[in-house]
């Protein structure tokens, strides 16, 4: 049994034994770090400093046009001098008592400064407002400068806003007051616990920092997340084709397919029963289909986005056709699952081909002309630096587009777990959303390559022929399927009045609905949750432009799933078969869902 020693407030002192072992462990994995990093620079030579993202050159135009006008400059200065003198005003009636209005507060939703010692606790308060005033007046001195052209202004507000987040003082241990008080509480050991964590994560990087936003062994892909009963019943290079079980005496007639982002596993739309849309799907009587994509290596760096659809979309919906005996489908695409769709669509249009009978698209972009904050890291020197390195390995790293998202939202997804596993010195809390959010995928050299110049930089795909796939010019403008969008209004990925202009493209009708929340939220909302709404609009077609849309929209409450169900219900006209059983019609069984494709992990498995 260890021995607790108190000191003088009687508060236990750490065990010197468990102490000696800590440090013990934390320097083993320092030496054993550091000495990796030095032989794997030894290969890999001194390389010369690059400016591969454009930030050196963004800012030196930003500073030369600053100069060009100093008397805005110095305008800037005198303002954020006067907030500062009246924050010292403040301080000073705090001091003595009297209650002050706060010159600067955080906006809302910001959760660093949640603690109450940020308002209660005047040192702190000052530190609180002397970052908020700090970061308002750099940001209201560097978004709107004149002569900067667009591309430079958003890589210029971009990353002065990760250094503003970077610098705030809920980042550091001794002003952070939840953090200081952990550090008094545990005489330091929290900080000790906190680079042993650091120390893992760098390990687990093999070399580079790779946050753990989650208990990893907390979950395992068939047991408590991707965990709808099924069967894989068709599988090729590209993905695996999970049929899920009936829960239902009947089920729709026509079957119901969807196509997940190759970004991320598929099982965004299948976490946990309770806001699972596959189950949920499934239980209205949907024979449900959807795709598990294989996560490439090497071996796939040639496969390209046209593969994707030959061998990826147009295949599955052979193969459902096949396994249900039926000649239509109905389909859904989730973001860049949505962009294969439309493309998919309109290959099939100009084909001939009307097997699929309604179309839905969550938050995806066919026009890219809003490309929103991802547009900061695409441009020609910058896809090129990325090229150059997808070539040498035949795709691109799967933690490296995770760290791009989760600098969108730096202060949720990188500071808030800096603060609790390295500062706080506590393990990630298992969350199963933040689980499929670090089961990030490669994606093969060609295919993105193909994607990113000409969606995202020439924004093809909404020109008539503007690309061509398997010799069939591709037009978005001919699709006539029924579809349905559903977009949200706070999606930093696929913004919402970017996913508006695609919607107006296509000829036949649609229907497009905006959700409340973001991007992953605003769409994985079950309807038991009863959160965050919908707005529709009653016009015949849609409104010119998406301001027009939501002027004359209506918000309904609770989640668009039975908005979709409903509208999905009256194409379909009511006609039902006896549900279908995995593995007894076209198509046999060939393993359990999930299957294969999914359960590899890049952070617990290598590369072939």
């Amino acid at each position: 049994m260890s021995q607790q020693v108190e000191n003088e407030t009687g508060a236990p002192l750490p065990n010197p034994a468990e102490m000696a072992k800590s440090y013990a462990e934390v320097a083993q994995r320092a030496s054993r770090l550091l000495t990796h990093f030095i032989e794997k620079k030894a290969k890999e030579g001194v390389a010369p400093p690059s400016d591969e993202l454009g930030i050196a050159r963004a800012f030196m135009d930003l500073s030369a046009r600053l100069m060009a006008n100093p008397y805005k400059l110095a305008q800037a200065q005198m303002g954020m001098m006067w907030d500062y003198f009246s924050l010292w005003q403040g301080s000073m009636l705090r001091m003595m008592g009297v209650n002050a209005q706060p010159v600067a507060t955080p906006a809302k939703g910001d959760n660093r400064f949640r603690d109450e010692d940020w308002e209660q606790h005047f040192l702190f308060d000052f530190v609180k407002q002397s970052y908020l005033i700090a970061a308002r007046n750099i940001h209201d001195t560097v978004c709107c400068v004149e002569g900067l052209d667009d591309n430079t202004q958003k890589k210029v507000n971009f990353y002065t806003r990760q250094y503003i987040d970077a610098l705030s003082p809920s980042n550091f241990a001794f002003t952070n007051p939840e953090v200081f008080r952990e550090t008094v509480k545990t005489h330091g050991q929290n900080l000790v616990k906190g680079l042993n964590n650091l120390l893992h994560d760098i390990e687990a990087g093999d070399g580079q920092l790779r946050i753990r936003m989650t208990d990893t062994s907390a979950f395992e892909p068939g047991k408590n997340v991707a965990a709808t009963p099924g069967k894989v019943v068709f599988q090729n290079d590209l993905f695996q084709l999970i049929q899920y079980e009936p829960t239902t005496k009947e089920q729709n007639k026509t079957p119901l397919l969807i196509i997940p982002p190759w970004i991320n596993k598929y099982y965004i739309l299948d976490l946990r029963e309770k806001n699972s849309f596959v189950k949920w799907a499934t239980d209205q009587g949907h024979t449900t289909f959807i795709m598990s994509w294989v996560n490439p290596d090497a071996h796939l760096a040639q496969k390209s986005f046209e593969d994707y659809l030959l061998e990826g979309s147009l295949a599955a919906i052979e193969a459902v056709c096949q396994a249900t005996g039926e000649k239509e489908v109905n389909m859904a695409g989730y973001c860049l699952g949505g962009t294969l769709l439309a493309t998919t669509l309109a290959y099939m249009a100009a084909k001939k081909d009307k097997r699929v009978a309604s179309a839905t698209f969550f938050t995806s972009m066919i026009d890219f002309s809003i490309p929103g904050e991802l547009g900061v890291f695409i441009d020609e020197d910058q896809v090129s630096s990325l090229e150059k390195k997808m070539n040498e390995r035949g795709f691109l790293e799967g933690s490296e587009m995770a760290m791009t998202f989760n600098m969108l939202r730096a202060n949720d997804l990188i500071w808030s777990f800096v603060v609790n596993n390295y500062l706080m010195g506590k393990d990630p809390f298992p969350f199963d959303l933040l689980y499929w959010n670090s089961d990030s995928t490669r994606m093969p050299a060609a295919m993105h390559s193909f994607y990113l110049r000409n969606m995202y930089m020439a924004n093809k795909l909404k020109d008539p022929g503007g690309i061509t796939i398997d010799g069939v010019k591709i037009d978005v403008s001919k699709i006539t399927t029924p579809s349905y969008f559903i977009s949200t209004v706070e999606d930093h990925i696929a913004p919402w009045k970017s996913t508006y202009l695609g919607a107006r493209l296509f000829k036949g009708p649609v229907k497009f609905v905006l959700g409340g929340s973001g991007h992953i939220a605003g769409v994985v909302n079950p309807p038991v949750a009863n959160k965050y709404g919908y707005w529709t609009n009653p016009a015949a077609t849609l409104p010119e432009t998406s301001d027009d849309f939501l002027a004359g929209a209506t918000q309904n409450p609770g989640s668009w799933w039975t908005d979709w169900q409903t509208w999905v219900s009256e194409l379909n006209g009511g006609k039902t078969v006896p549900a279908r059983v995995p593995g007894k019609g076209g198509l046999k069984a060939l393993e359990p869902a999930p299957g294969a494709f999914v359960k590899f992990r890049l952070d617990t498995a290598t590369a072939d």
